[in-house]
């Protein structure tokens, strides 16, 4: 049976939150020798609980800690491409326990303030402890965040809107967007054609017809929530702003992971 049939399947029967804490399990007893070698090898070095990892990554801290870094590397290389990356005001937008913030914030530094917000209350409370230099608040999955009209230069979310509702898509766009300053940029990644292959025929045929493909029973905005973005979409989402740039990586050979699509738009200077 496909993946994608077993996992609707679970979630129907009200499994999927027991399957996902049963990987969870699995992951930290695979990788517990490795861990056990990065604390040792990295005594300073501050991580997060495994459970807020794993929602977040994967239980491995050694990928965790690097591959991170790498992603903030990644985003400074798109951001500069678009904006001067000097005294700006950049949010990470459902920032979890801090896994790329904390590196951006030592990837840019100039004089740049850095902003993380989540849902996740534990998340937060993780962050403000153990991140010092960051400004960071908890949200509901309420679109409102406490920023004034016009706060951030740059706004990012990295695999959020994969977890959110139809109706949420719009709302925290909205919220995003009036928040961000004319001639802003925000980068949010989703999941695109790539992810074609985890789809059912009957979801296959909706996502080919440009409707959002949603899988939920279970709580919004948790990792088992999925979202599936074809592109049509996602161009009726950003259809106030000009798209930047819209990236699809090809997935590598070998590899389950599978990339996902990058969207670059600019808030627009003078509202039409």
């Amino acid at each position: 049976m496909k993946k994608s049939a077993i996992s609707n399947f679970l979630r129907k029967l009200g499994l999927i939150y027991y399957a996902d804490w049963i990987m969870f399990f699995a992951q930290k007893r695979k990788n517990k020798i490795i861990n056990k070698e990065f604390l040792l090898q990295n005594p300073g070095i501050q991580l997060p609980p495994d459970y807020l990892i794993y929602e977040s990554f994967q239980i491995n801290y050694a990928k965790y800690f690097t591959d991170s870094r790498e992603t903030a590397v990644w985003l400074n290389d798109h951001f500069k491409k678009y904006i001067e990356l000097k005294s700006k005001r950049i949010l990470d937008w459902g920032c979890g326990p801090g896994r790329v913030i904390r590196h951006l914030h030592s990837v840019i530094n100039n004089n740049c303030e850095f902003f993380g917000t989540d849902y996740n209350k534990s998340a937060i409370e993780w962050c403000i402890e153990n991140l010092k230099g960051i400004n960071f608040n908890n949200n509901s999955l309420t679109a409102k965040l406490d920023y004034d009209d016009g706060f951030m230069d740059v706004v990012y979310g990295i695999s959020v809107f994969t977890h959110l509702s139809e109706q949420l898509h719009f709302d925290w766009y909205n919220e995003l967007y009036r928040i961000l300053k004319p001639g802003g940029i925000m980068l949010v990644t989703t999941q695109g054609d790539n992810f074609k292959v985890k789809l059912t025929i009957s979801e296959l045929s909706k996502y080919n017809n440009g409707q959002l493909i949603i899988r939920g029973n279970v709580k919004e905005g948790h990792r088992t929530y999925s979202a599936f973005h074809p592109k049509e979409f996602m161009r009726k989402l950003f259809g106030n702003v000009e798209i930047l740039e819209h990236v699809i990586t090809n997935p590598e050979n070998g590899k389950s992971w599978l990339p996902q699509d990058v969207w670059i738009i600019r808030k627009n200077i003078i509202e039409t």
